[in-house]
């Protein structure tokens, strides 16, 4: 399964990040150390998305390569900060395509997203759900992905004005009684919050400094590392973290 990460705070480099840590979203890619059964290494894209100063919208950059050998990327990440960051490395469920449109994150308006996990029995098992957004969304997947159909799902909840949280509580719900057994790790970020979801993968969050990082697994060895309960909810600010059981929502 995909390994993911967000990050609010002061600005830092995209390569503090991604590349620079002991066990950095890169390193992850090719040693990570909680794939939960799915996997092996995540080596089918990578992706990042960060808020620019002053701007309400995000800039990605995302590719279909491994993320160790995209020579381009330690001169951008070096050079690129930012203070709101998600970042993904993907390792594609059997059957789905390795593209660039399919590694997340997954951007809608201010909305950067990305799914680790795997929804069973897709598509099949979320067609009932799919059936309620507009044709058009379907028609403009970045990728026939159960990842970004589930991006879809939430989009459409995020338009008609629903907060974050309320809505990867219920899409999680609704997916995992179309599809019993599925992995739901979501992540979403606006640049001022990030929301998240555990359901069947492990996920970190560090508070320290001003800053929040959430994390499938942690950067570094440094203290305030906590895990995230299964099956909760995670709600961060830079100035507050609220964990909630998904089944309390």
């Amino acid at each position: 399964m995909c390994r993911h990460l967000a990050y609010l705070g002061p600005a830092v480099t995209l390569a503090e990040l991604l590349l620079d840590p002991p066990h950095a979203l890169a390193h992850q890619a090719w040693a990570p150390r909680d794939m939960r059964g799915g996997g092996t290494i995540n080596a089918d894209g990578f992706g990042v998305g960060w808020f620019p100063h002053g701007s309400a919208a995000p800039i990605r950059y995302r590719s279909a390569m491994p993320i160790w050998s995209d020579a381009a990327l330690p001169a951008l990440a070096a050079a690129t900060t930012s203070g709101a960051v998600l970042a993904a490395v993907r390792s594609a469920t059997a059957g789905m395509p390795v593209v660039e449109t399919a590694a997340a994150p997954f951007a809608d308006g201010r909305w950067l997203f990305s799914h680790n996990g795997v929804v069973r029995g897709y598509p099949g098992t979320l067609a009932g759900l799919a059936a309620d957004l507009p044709i058009e969304d379907l028609l403009t997947l970045d990728a026939p992905t159960d990842a970004a159909a589930l991006f879809a799902l939430v989009r459409h909840q995020l338009r008609a004005g629903k907060p974050a949280a309320e809505v990867l509580a219920s899409v999680v719900r609704e997916t995992l009684r179309a599809a019993p057994g599925s992995r739901l790790n979501l992540l979403l970020t606006d640049g001022e919050q990030i929301t998240a979801t555990t359901a069947g993968h492990a996920l970190s969050v560090r508070a320290a400094g001003g800053a929040v990082l959430v994390a499938s697994e942690p950067l570094d060895a440094h203290p305030a590392w906590q895990p995230v309960p299964d099956h909760h909810l995670l709600i961060a600010t830079r100035a507050d973290i609220d964990v909630t059981p998904l089944g309390a929502l």
